[in-house]
């Protein structure tokens, strides 16, 4: 088994109307896939096919190795958080875990473990209406590794937390994948999927854009060279030169923004030397996940 989640042709149809459309993607084990899409895009309703709440209206899928006909087969090994955690506000962290643990057969000496984990150690006795919204997440993501899963599935883990908040999930993602956990996980902040989702699968209006090493998808775009001339007079130069060869330019800020990959970069430093410019600079900028995502999704 060499992924943890595979679909093939899946669809879900609400009366007429495709919420998935034909989806098509692979998530590989040990790994962290960030699933990303407009709101509306399918992603919800993806996610709760695989976790067995929801019956596809055609396609098949994999979780585990297991067929998602029979969800029964794999939950054991899934720790799941959507639609933010739903806890006791009387209870302390770690009572709370322990209610849960009960409830799912789980051994209870997991929970001071898992409090550890996710950075709450030493909150695990303040109760949970003390807790700070980045608090509430980390304690959800306790709860849902109480199975000790291979496959961990968060709906937007992210949401509504302040910057400090965003980077102790960001941190702890990155942990279990590194201990081995596959984490798939949906999220709107695509700068923070940038640094920590080795692949991607991308959604529009129900139908894949793009399954892949988000590597792959960002060098597949097209790059911006940053021309800055030692004497500003040489700027339309530059600009002329680019437009010669077929590159879009414009001028900002004292600088030619070029459209073209770093490999015409060395042809074009020569080709303004020819032309007695000399360059102070020459910087290539690759497109974020962010302005990729906007490219492709026309949002």
């Amino acid at each position: 088994m060499t992924t943890a989640i595979s679909v093939s042709d899946l669809s879900k149809v609400y009366g007429g109307r495709s919420a998935l459309s034909h989806a098509t993607f692979e998530v590989p084990l040990g790994s962290v896939c960030g699933f990303v899409g407009p709101n509306g895009s399918g992603k919800t309703t993806t996610i709760r096919m695989l976790l067995g709440l929801i019956t596809p209206s055609g396609g098949t899928g994999t979780v585990l190795g297991e067929s998602i006909s029979h969800p029964e087969k794999y939950l054991p090994y899934v720790g799941a958080m959507i639609e933010g955690p739903a806890f006791y506000p009387a209870l302390s962290g770690s009572e709370n875990l322990k209610v849960l643990a009960s409830l799912g057969g789980f051994p209870l000496t997991r929970v001071p473990t898992l409090l550890e984990k996710v950075g709450l150690a030493d909150r695990g006795v303040s109760k949970y209406k003390t807790y700070s919204l980045g608090m509430k997440q980390r304690l959800g993501i306790a709860a849902a590794l109480l199975p000790n899963p291979k496959l961990l599935v968060l709906d937007e883990p992210t949401n509504g937390l302040d910057p400090s908040g965003i980077q102790e999930v960001r941190n702890l993602i990155k942990d279990l994948a590194a201990d081995g956990t596959s984490v798939f996980v949906s999220s709107h902040l695509l700068s923070e999927l940038e640094m920590i989702a080795q692949s991607l699968v991308m959604l529009r209006e129900g139908k894949v854009l793009f399954a892949g090493l988000t590597k792959d998808l960002l060098t597949a775009q097209t790059a911006t060279l940053v021309a800055t001339p030692e004497f500003s007079v040489d700027l339309n130069t530059l600009v002329e030169i680019a437009t010669r060869y077929g590159h879009e330019a414009t001028v900002r800020d004292g600088s030619v923004h070029i459209i073209g990959n770093a490999d015409w970069g060395a042809a074009f430093n020569r080709l303004a030397f020819n032309a007695g410019v000399t360059l102070a600079s020459l910087n290539t900028i690759q497109p974020t996940l962010e302005e990729t995502f906007f490219e492709m999704t026309g949002e």
